[in-house]
């Protein structure tokens, strides 16, 4: 018997639930900046899809911004699909939640239309990763016919529909990476924090942040990846757990991380839950790269991931398809940077998911294999090098990946690629200045007969690794054992390796005019094997040394020669340091101007962010200083004492104690007020506006506040601080960034940038970036625009 005109299909067992954006009984932390861009986006974009991991807080995110649109009066409608499992019934299915019946001979989604029509509404479809097909298509026929709808979606991966805007919901912000402090009010910036402790006052009311017990609650976030899910889970822990416990139960983090809300969605009851409602989703293949790709701790490229991932009916080439689909569906993610070839990792309970069906599926073994295979040909090329420590290892990227692959190679491992690799993770550590992580490693090869067949190569990286932690009378042991062994060898290019460690060593010590005989002799061999890049680099060593002799017409000699060579074919940091030894021979020589130059290529050259780059700076400070201009010196030296101090790094002692000597003598020639002065302003200089103050530019990227405010009062009606604001806006800056480019919190800049939206009337960030752009004389941003 057919149903009456217009009454309501049967109900459905499980049907969507119909929500109108329900208050959330718990508060809403920090994606203050992630909100602030909805907002901009959805007044531009008609399909905005929030994308991430399962459990980053894409609900969350979204269910708080439409309760903002709902005090405004916007019609919101919210669908939640988790529970829906037949994409044929999709339609139907947001009929019934928007209360809209079926007429006969019209189908569920032509209803839909009819009622929406022209109407302001915004549909919100939570939860669509295992509907992506069915949401795409209702998505388009909604969106092409109801001409004032708008749709926010949220899904682990795109919906790919003409017109979409993808959000992709990052990770909390954790505290700086390296830190150990325990300052509250430090610690509290970061987003991950804050929710920790609101999540751990709730269960055990009483917590808060202290001293004592920071430092481990920012390792409980980090460890967590800034997770939301995770960090909810394991705040809650708090009160039946120390947190010490927590922190170290977090080695199983998916045991851990469980007891979830219980009126929560059934997927968010626990970690693992989560993550097995994304990997059911999958297809077998893209199930064993997901599993298989748990061995790579440390993150991968895809080259990588074929080498580890293929085999067993998965060929090569199918690899870089399923990363594809992999970070789509967000069970990989990107890290962030520019790197080529790009990397990825899994986030750390992901991969703790991935690591149980790999062991599951009886692949680990298998896997592990390939893995240790693949590195083991990463340092087959290392061993090419002549000078093989200061070379730019490939493994440096794959640091923590190869100590996964040490620290299981056991009895029953490939132990024949243990002693070589180890050597080569110790290489890492040494190139990365962390000599207390390099030096068990290479205590052991010494003890060991596996590590004494590598010939001097040990011993010679141990000499250098001893300069690092100042320890000269080992550093000088270590280089003639290395010398020794190699000269049984008869191996040249070992021998070539060893001097040069050897000649290390004694500047180290002091020993200026024995080092430069080291190195005369390494030259030599080095000449008579036909390697004219490693020829070039002794060359350099030789130079440095008979400047720290006092040689500096011959070194400067030495330097025209190398320096072409090294100019046409070195990677950077070997040009880098070629052309600081250059700059500081032409310094002794009084060739002042000459000098400038060369430690301003240096600088020009090495990465944003790298410890190398202090080295020209100290340099240019010096110039300073030995110019006559003894504030600049001053403020170079303070902007890199104090980046030093954050890097937690120092240079070599010869140079550590010219830079000091000069700079005291220009200290002593200014009065007070000028060294506090100069002082204050070298503590203001940092990142891009150090680089600019060193290299003499003063361009639009590094505007002072006196150029703003003189901008400002000419051509707006802005005041300096906020034109600043606003300029920091058009080189593509998050209001976070800004934040500490200008040390001012995050809400400090967010009025900030109200008030400028307010003056201009404009509502955009791209809008005020053009504004800008057309006042600094760029006529355009100079960099891109974040929405």
């Amino acid at each position: 018997m057919r149903s009456p005109p217009g009454r309501l299909p049967p109900p459905m067992a499980h049907p969507p639930r119909a929500v109108s954006c329900p208050l959330a009984l718990d508060s809403f932390v920090g994606r203050q900046q992630e909100l602030s861009r909805l907002r901009a986006l959805l007044r531009t974009s008609r399909l905005l899809t929030l994308t991430g991991a399962g459990g980053v807080g894409k609900t969350r995110l979204a269910l708080e911004f439409v309760t903002s649109l709902r005090r405004r009066g916007r019609r919101v409608d919210l669908v939640e699909l988790d529970s829906l499992h037949d994409g044929a019934l999709l339609a139907q299915s947001v009929a019934t939640v928007l209360a809209v019946g079926e007429r006969a001979g019209r189908s569920a989604a032509d209803a839909l239309v009819l009622s929406i029509g022209d109407a302001s509404r915004l549909l919100v479809l939570d939860n669509c990763e295992h509907l992506a097909e069915p949401c795409a298509r209702l998505a388009a026929t909604l969106l092409g016919r109801c001409p004032r709808l708008r749709i926010l979606a949220t899904s682990r991966e795109a919906l790919r529909v003409p017109g979409e805007t993808v959000f992709r919901v990052d990770e909390l912000s954790l505290p700086p990476a390296g830190t150990t402090h325990d300052d509250p009010t430090a610690l509290l910036r970061s987003d991950a924090v804050r929710l920790f402790v609101e999540r751990a006052a709730s269960r055990s009311p009483g917590f808060r942040l202290r001293r004592g017990n920071g430092a481990t609650v920012a390792e409980i976030c980090r460890r967590l990846d800034g997770l939301t899910l995770a960090i909810e889970l394991a705040a809650r822990r708090v009160g039946t757990l120390p947190l010490s416990d927590i922190l170290a139960g977090l080695d199983d983090q998916l045991s851990l991380l469980t007891d979830g809300s219980r009126t929560g969605p059934r997927r968010h009851n626990e970690l693992a839950a989560t993550i097995d409602w994304s990997h059911l989703l999958l297809e077998p293949a893209e199930q064993a790269v997901f599993r298989r790709l748990a061995v790579l701790v440390g993150g991968f490229d895809t080259s990588a991931a074929e080498k580890v991932c293929s085999g067993d009916d998965l060929a090569p080439r199918q690899i870089l398809r399923i990363i594809c689909a992999l970070e789509a569906k967000s069970l990989i993610v990107r890290l962030p940077g520019d790197a080529r070839p790009a990397r990825f990792r899994q986030l750390a309970a992901i991969r703790a998911y991935a690591m149980e069906r790999l062991l599951a599926s009886g692949e680990l073994h298998t896997t592990r294999r390939r893995a240790l295979a693949w590195l083991t040909g990463l340092a087959d090329r290392v061993g090419d090098e002549v000078f093989a420590d200061q070379a730019d290892s490939p493994l440096i990227a794959e640091r923590d990946n190869l100590a996964a692959a040490l620290a299981v190679v056991g009895p029953g491992g490939d132990r024949a690629s243990h002693p070589w690799l180890a050597l080569e993770l110790a290489r890492v550590h040494y190139q990365q200045e962390q000599p207390s992580a390099a030096r068990p490693l290479l205590d052991g090869l010494l003890r060991e007969a596996d590590g004494l067949a590598l010939g001097g190569a040990v011993p010679a990286l141990a000499a250098r690794v001893a300069c690092q932690q100042a320890d000269p009378v080992r550093a000088l042991r270590l280089g003639e054992q290395a010398v020794e062994l190699e000269r049984l060898r008869s191996d040249s290019a070992g021998l070539a390796n060893a001097l040069d460690a050897r000649a290390a060593a004694r500047l180290c010590r002091g020993e200026f005019a024995e080092a430069v005989a080291d190195l005369r002799e390494c030259l030599d061999v080095v000449t008579a094997l036909g390697r004219p890049h490693d020829t070039a680099w002794c060359t350099h060593h030789l130079a440095w040394a008979l400047l720290r002799a006092g040689g500096e017409a011959e070194a400067d000699a030495l330097m025209a020669r190398c320096l072409p060579v090294l100019r046409a074919r070195a990677p950077w940091s070997r040009l880098a340091a070629a052309l600081h030894t250059a700059g500081a021979v032409r310094l002794a020589m009084g060739r002042l101007e000459s000098a400038e130059a060369l430690f301003a290529e240096v600088l020009r050259i090495v990465p944003e962010g790298s410890f190398h780059a202090l080295y020209p700076v100290e340099g240019l400070a010096l110039v300073a200083a030995e110019s006559g201009d003894p504030q600049r010196a001053l403020r170079l030296y303070e902007a890199s004492t104090r980046a030093r101090r954050r890097l937690d790094t120092e240079p070599e002692t010869p140079w550590r104690r010219q830079v000091e000597q000069t700079v005291d003598r220009a200290r002593a020639r200014l009065s007070a007020a000028a060294r506090e002065a100069a002082v204050s302003g070298g503590r203001g200089l940092r990142g891009d506006r150090l680089v600019a103050y060193a290299l003499r530019e003063r361009g639009g990227d590094h505007r002072t506040t006196r150029d703003a405010t003189a901008v400002v009062e000419d051509q707006s009606p802005l005041t300096g601080r906020e034109f600043m604001v606003a300029a920091l806006v058009a080189e593509g800056l998050t209001n976070r960034q800004i934040a500490e480019r200008l040390g001012l919190s995050a809400r400090t800049v967010a009025t900030h940038l109200d008030k400028v939206r307010d003056k201009l009337g404009l509502r955009s960030r791209t809008q005020i970036a053009l504004w800008t752009a057309a006042r600094t004389g760029d006529g355009r941003p100079s960099s891109p625009i974040s929405p």
